[in-house]
């Protein structure tokens, strides 16, 4: 049985499961997830889609995940408690689980960027989204997204450019 995977053939999620109001600036993130079509189970790749003015995610960091991305095409810059460094195709960046310093992606370029995301797969993770009223809990096969006081957000569902 071959172990090539036809990138293009591997359908692409568009949209977030944020709730509103952060849902806006990550509707038209695009995925592609190729660690599930390969049978990963000890961490997840995902060939990751940004057109301009486009976010990878709001500001985050994971408990007991680690994460990596590495620039494919165009540029993104890459935002933390640091500030904004430019990351363009050949570059990479790595973050530890548990490190509070939240991160995401942001194509602030005019060309569509293509990055790989990599991370690992725990069966519960919580993370912490350090400039919203956000926290996603994972547990096994079931999540939630939380404000930071507990309550659930209710409706979460895929969110597109689509949506009003």
């Amino acid at each position: 049985m071959s172990k090539k995977i036809e990138v293009k053939s591997v359908p692409e999620l568009v949209g977030t499961l944020y709730p509103p109001p952060y849902d806006g600036p990550v509707r038209a993130r695009g995925k592609r997830q190729l660690g599930n079509v390969a049978g990963l189970t000890q961490f997840g790749v995902n060939l990751l889609r940004l057109e301009p003015g486009v976010w990878s995610a709001q500001r985050h960091w994971h408990d007991r995940e680690d994460e990596f991305v590495y620039v494919l095409e165009g540029e993104v810059t890459l935002i933390t408690d640091a500030g904004e460094e430019l990351l363009q195709a050949g570059d990479a960046a790595g973050f530890k689980a548990g490190d509070p310093d939240g991160h995401h992606l942001v194509n602030k370029s005019g060309k569509t960027a293509l990055a790989l995301e990599v991370g690992t797969r725990t069966n519960d993770d919580v993370c912490q989204y350090p400039e919203a009223d956000l926290v996603a809990i994972s547990k096994g096969e079931s999540f939630s997204y939380t404000r930071r006081d507990g309550t659930e957000y209710e409706n979460i569902r895929r969110r597109t450019p689509d949506d009003d």
